[in-house]
């Protein structure tokens, strides 16, 4: 059988109580990080009484994932197999998915345990009203991938849920106020733990307020916007050899984002 288990994002005392059974009796343990998944069980025993029977811990992280699950066989399922992520659920921008559909269509039992997520735990704290949200994970490191996939996570009509890494975050927020200044964005740092902190408000007030405080984890979440849909994308009209101007033109006729923010986003992104 394989369970998989949420483990704190933060503070350890929000492991639960199936979690720490389901540790108990595992014979191994697939981990992304076997050197922080034996911290935590050393925490788990020090403060809660977590008693294991010596499990076998493999790593299993999303650059070996694909091949690991190529060479599974059924028979592996015949002893209790837990997939624990470093912090929170499994499969949410974690490996975990694979595992799941090859349990499904090889027809082995498993089970996924309810517990810690950075993703839901931000949603409800940013406190906007609209109930259906849209999680991006982290968008692309650059380029116009980057720029696609933020105007994908800003004309949605949902409340959009990114993470983003400390050193691109203001880069984000740069982005946020050319292309919707007025649009309220919620960021969430180090959530459950000793540093934890909440900002609202404008992109262009979070960057006045996050001076030299850019550190740690955290998750973006913006309030849901007009949508824009279009089957043409921005990287489809850059293919074509078309004046910057023009271009900014139809880019913002298919996303609703202001024509002269536009081009000069296009213009730094060729400068740079």
């Amino acid at each position: 059988m394989l369970t998989l288990v949420p483990t704190p994002i933060g503070n350890i005392a929000d492991i639960s109580l199936r979690t720490i059974d389901v540790f108990s009796q595992a014979d191994i343990i697939l981990c992304e990080d076997t050197r922080i998944t034996k911290k935590l069980l050393m925490l788990l025993s020090e403060r809660y009484g977590l008693h294991v029977k010596e499990p076998r811990f493999i790593s299993l992280h999303s650059h070996n994932e694909k091949d690991f699950i190529e060479k599974l066989e059924p028979s592996f399922f015949e002893q209790n197999i837990v997939y624990a992520s470093d912090a929170g659920m499994p499969g949410v921008s974690d490996p975990g998915q694979t595992l799941v559909s090859y349990c499904i269509e090889n027809k082995i039992e498993y089970d996924v345990l309810p517990g810690a997520n950075a993703v839901l735990t931000a949603f409800v704290a940013s406190g906007f009203v609209t109930t259906q949200m849209f999680f991006y994970g982290f968008l692309p490191h650059k380029g116009s991938d980057r720029n696609s996939a933020l105007e994908e996570a800003l004309f949605n009509g949902y409340t959009t849920v990114l993470y983003e890494s400390p050193h691109r975050l203001m880069k984000l927020l740069d982005a946020l106020h050319v292309s919707t200044p007025t649009r309220q964005i919620f960021l969430a740092k180090e959530l459950s733990k000793k540093y934890q902190h909440y900002y609202r408000g404008s992109a262009q007030e979070l960057i006045e307020q996050l001076k030299g405080v850019i550190k740690g984890e955290w998750v973006v979440v913006i309030e849901a916007g007009e949508v824009h849909r279009s089957s043409i994308s921005e990287a489809d009209i850059l293919g074509f050899d078309l004046p910057k101007k023009i271009a900014s033109k139809l880019i913002a006729k298919i996303t609703g984002e202001n024509p002269k923010a536009c081009y000069k986003r296009l213009i730094n992104n060729e400068i740079k």
